[in-house]
């Protein structure tokens, strides 16, 4: 009998300090770069929106990510599936910056160096990761009436004073839509095969919808995010858009410039997220915690 390779692997739940709550992450530990088919093969076996796969290459000095949906598709971007891999690789102790300069820590992504910063929480000792994502694009609005009928809801509950559902992009371009309560926005029933074709009409990916909050709640939105393009029904935590909404909010004078939100996602699917973002005008930072749930080995 053929002796098989195994890798080792970690699910951990990003933006989240506590198992089974947040974004599950499955992050595989390899030696380097897999054939495609594998990569994909064991994206699909775990079925979680994202699965990530890292090895440090001394190359380059820096921590390869390569992330998969489980349709196969391969994603860029600094969201929930980078975060969960930087988490994965601290939690393992993997030696990540020790060849980098400390003020220019960066891993790699699909060949893109992505700007990070990492410390440790000093009560939980988990660590807290913040992925620098560029300035946010906005870029063109989408009828609301189209939104509306996709989501499953009237136009009036999506005209908030002047916001109105638009593409805007750090990373990856997404739209952002404002719902006009957090009630409205766990009500709502899309229609993925809708929600698809104006992806592609307009060039976008996923649907970001979000309803302000009561700052004395402890965040400045709650969100909903709906990616059907790429094989993801419903994400609980998603933070390439998150940088796109902060960025968003701070143009329409609903958020400031070097202030640090949170916002709450994942509540419908009962994995509350909490992503903490911040405009710094050049830049914009979207961080947060991840823990270990499960460990173990898989054979390729």
């Amino acid at each position: 009998m053929e002796e098989r390779r195994t890798l080792e692997y970690y699910v951990l739940d990003v933006f989240s300090n506590t198992s089974y709550k947040g974004n599950p992450l499955s992050v595989v530990f390899t030696s380097g770069d897999l054939e495609l088919e594998v990569y994909q093969n064991i994206a699909k076996e775990f079925g979680y929106s994202e699965t990530s796969f890292v090895y440090y290459s001394h190359t380059q000095k820096a921590l390869n990510v390569r992330s998969f949906t489980p349709i196969g598709f391969e994603i860029d971007g600094a969201g929930h599936n980078l975060l969960g891999a930087v988490c994965g690789a601290l939690l393992k102790k993997l030696p990540i910056f020790e060849e980098q300069d400390e003020n220019n820590r960066f891993v790699i992504m699909k060949n893109s160096p992505i700007p990070i910063t990492a410390r440790f929480d000093p009560v939980t000792q988990y660590p807290i990761v913040q992925m620098h994502q560029k300035q946010a694009v906005i870029k063109h609005q989408i009828p609301t009436y189209k939104i509306a009928i996709a989501l499953g809801f009237k136009i009036e509950d999506l005209e908030i004073d002047i916001l109105v559902p638009t593409v805007v992009q750090t990373e990856v371009a997404h739209t952002m839509v404002p719902v006009r309560n957090s009630q409205l926005l766990n009500s709502c029933t899309p229609d993925s095969k809708l929600l698809i074709e104006i992806s592609k009409e307009y060039q976008f990916e996923g649907f970001y919808c979000f309803a302000i909050t009561d700052q004395s709640q402890g965040h400045i939105v709650e969100a909903r995010f709906f990616n059907p393009i790429i094989g993801i029904e419903e994400d609980p935590a998603t933070g390439t858009a998150a940088g796109p909404l902060i960025g968003f909010l701070t143009k329409n004078k609903y958020a400031e410039l070097n202030k640090e939100y949170k916002i709450l996602q994942g509540v419908k699917l009962n994995q509350p997220s909490l992503i903490e973002v911040m405009n710094r005008g050049n830049d914009i930072l979207v961080g947060g915690s991840s823990v270990i749930t499960m460990r173990g080995e898989l054979y390729i």
